[in-house]
């Protein structure tokens, strides 16, 4: 990261607050033992390195752009996927039961669950790879295309739900969810929410470089989100209909 981007990114953290909030995280996690040490080479090493390495023989290619065997880069995708569990503090959690929309590949179900947590995940099946990596990390993985308008299936009750680099919602295609669908969507997931559950929705940019219009994000807003740039944070409360 260049020197001048550094200073904006700190110069943000302290404006917002993330820099307090990074400093207390920091000092909750040394003062707790992690059930398991969150480093990149330790989490690969629990996995199967024999059925891997086939995974890896049967779908790896040698230029993956942004396709998907891109994920078969495991230094990455952990890496990436450790980021996201420090972020929503599970490695200082007790034991959660997830729900995590577009599993893909699991990584992220994989490490919340070496920590102690339960996980499900949901997904299509449309890339064989995802359905054989999940099915080696031992991640329970239900079948399932998210459309508008539509209930997820009965699942049981989370403490928390995630979804990250979400697509389900027409990402870069013509019917790109407005705000009736993400009404339906936030008051499905409500149903589905523990006591004190939240929901965390990671958006993926479009064409013109937003995560959402104008309008949608002041619905999220009124919702009770707390918005950072494409990353929303909705509490049991917020996520049920006003």
């Amino acid at each position: 990261m260049y020197p001048a981007v550094q200073f904006r990114h700190k110069l943000k953290k302290l404006l917002t607050g993330q820099g307090f909030t990074s400093a207390r995280q920091h000092l909750r996690r040394s003062f707790r033992a992690n059930p398991f040490p969150l480093e990149t080479a330790r989490v690969i090493e629990t996995i199967d390195q024999s059925k891997l390495e086939g995974i890896c023989r049967r779908y790896a290619v040698d230029d993956p752009g942004e396709d998907w065997p891109k994920y078969l880069n495991l230094d990455h995708w952990i890496d990436v996927n450790i980021r996201r569990i420090r972020r929503l503090e599970l490695d200082m959690s007790p034991p959660q039961h997830l729900l995590d929309l577009g599993c893909g590949a699991g990584y992220f179900a994989y490490i919340a669950k070496l920590l102690g947590h339960t996980v499900t995940g949901l997904d299509i099946d449309d890339v064989p790879m995802f359905g054989d990596m999940t099915q080696l990390l031992g991640i329970p993985r239900v079948v399932w295309r998210i459309q508008p308008l539509v209930p997820l299936p009965d699942l049981g009750k989370f403490d928390l739900i995630t979804a990250f680099m979400i697509c389900f919602n027409d990402h870069k295609h013509p019917g790109l969810w407005g705000i009736a669908e993400w009404e339906f969507f936030l008051d499905d997931l409500a149903k589905r929410l523990k006591p004190r559950g939240s929901v965390w929705l990671e958006l993926n940019r479009e064409y013109d470089g937003t995560c959402y219009t104008p309008e949608l994000k002041g619905f999220f807003k009124r919702r009770g989100a707390k918005i950072d740039d494409h990353r929303l944070f909705l509490l049991h409360d917020s996520v049920e209909q006003l």
